[in-house]
């Protein structure tokens, strides 16, 4: 790896990722049914119908992990509660077993000297409050302020970040008008009231935090970089639509208190009455800014009603997901959402990594391009230090090979190659390197 941890400002923070359902096994601890167990359930929505009933068995293998992660000399470890483990039905009783793990997980972090980055929301959201219209309804801000209440009157106090909710463009535009992801939703008045309701909930959540006595919140966003096909018009205005859906819509929404146009002459005619009145609890303050990013897309007219774009495949190198390998995104955005939206706001790479196939042989596992994957994008990350973005740290997607939601088990993330049916964890090439650069 070309990199190594002293090319970076004193105190630049390095961590892992990972996600709730896609690794802990949901089967266990008393957990309730979510909305994952059910769309997996339906034929049709996931791989090989894989559901995270087992994943990767952190819930049980959790030390072996942390010792991955500490291992590895990762200074962070973010991670995501599962509401339905906390709260089975979503609201009323609390599962004690499941807090219990979360507190056991987070002393087992600071026994390794590993700061706890907590998410609230990684997408397991409980069956039962789907029931009752899931982020389609207003409601939704309020059960969520009550699990955040709940979890972190318990292990808030040990905290060294905490963020409500990962990704909401997927929460809602994903799930609701390209029913890719749970519930599987196509319905552009499900996906405006999913993509007010979702920043509603993060505003509630981060008030009630702040009543707690916490600090360091921020907020997640996956942004995607959105270049037009060809040098047309109508490209450049379906790329311009894409970004303001994807992108502006939600940093708009939590900093500026207004959503962009370009995304509002197709969704203001399905939001809830009053919207405009939320934005004071949505914009509630915030100490950071953390952004995902993987790929970037090229976009054309789809000829078809609004939004109307759709997506063409680019000339560029691919990962296993089929994603353009685009690190000067990154750059574009840290530099983007500094000028356009935080300004002297910390910002973090929350997520940012590749699926590859892996390479056994001889007993070690090589995992060709994540290295160079990485190495890529921290060039754009010390381009964008260089020119005075505040980034104060990198976390990569993901510690583990997981349950990758409709893509069941095939598409690996993980600097950890787990065997799934062994459930043996064995650290692949981009691991080792990471050590040593972190190390040196």
């Amino acid at each position: 790896m070309r990199h190594k941890r002293s090319d970076f400002p004193t105190g630049f923070l390095f961590g892992a990722a990972t996600s709730s359902y896609q690794i802990e096994g949901h089967g266990f601890g008393g957990a309730g049914r979510t909305q994952w167990d059910d769309f997996a359930a339906t034929p049709g929505n996931v791989v090989r119908f894989e559901n995270g009933a087992r994943a990767c068995d952190h819930y049980h293998r959790y030390e072996e992990d942390l010792d991955l992660v500490a291992a590895a000399g990762f200074d962070c470890y973010r991670f995501s509660l599962s509401w339905a483990r906390v709260l089975p039905e979503g609201r009323g009783a609390v599962n004690q077993e499941g807090l219990d793990f979360y507190d056991r997980l987070t002393d087992a972090m600071l026994e390794r000297g590993i700061k706890p980055c907590a998410t609230l929301y990684h997408w397991e959201l409980p069956s039962p409050l789907l029931d009752m219209g899931g982020w389609r309804n207003r409601d939704i801000a309020g059960w969520f302020a009550d699990y955040t209440e709940v979890v972190m009157s318990r292990i808030g106090d040990r905290m060294f970040s905490v963020a409500p909710i990962n990704e909401p463009w997927c929460v809602a535009w994903l799930s609701h008008f390209e029913g890719h992801h749970a519930p599987g939703v196509r319905d552009i008045r499900a996906a405006a009231r999913a993509m007010h309701h979702v920043l509603l909930a993060h505003g509630r959540a981060i008030e009630t935090m702040r009543g707690l006595g916490m600090g360091n919140l921020g907020g997640v966003f996956n942004l995607e970089w959105a270049d037009p096909a060809d040098d047309s018009a109508g490209a450049r205005h379906a790329a311009d639509r894409y970004d303001a859906i994807y992108n502006r819509w939600f940093l708009g929404g939590v900093f500026k208190g207004e959503y962009p146009a370009l995304a509002l002459k197709g969704l203001e005619p399905h939001l809830p009455t009053g919207w405009q009145d939320d934005f004071p609890t949505i914009q509630a303050p915030l100490d950071w800014c953390g952004l995902n990013y993987y790929t970037r897309k090229l976009i054309a007219p789809a000829g078809a009603p609004w939004p109307d774009y759709r997506e063409v495949e680019g000339p560029l190198p691919k990962t296993f997901m089929d994603w353009e390998i685009h690190p000067e995104g990154l750059y574009d955005f840290l530099t983007r959402t500094a000028r356009d939206y935080t300004g002297d706001l910390p910002l973090y790479v929350t997520e940012n990594g590749m699926a590859s196939q892996d390479v056994i042989k001889d007993g070690s596992i090589g995992d060709p391009g994540r290295t160079a994957y990485l190495d890529a994008h921290l060039d754009s990350a010390k381009r964008a230090i260089a020119e005075g973005v505040p980034l104060n740290g990198y976390f990569i997607w993901s510690l583990l090979d997981n349950y990758e939601w409709s893509l069941g088990y095939e598409k690996r993330f993980g600097l950890v190659h787990v065997d799934f049916d062994t459930l043996v964890r064995t650290p692949k090439a981009s691991y080792h390197a990471l050590a040593h650069a972190l190390k040196s």
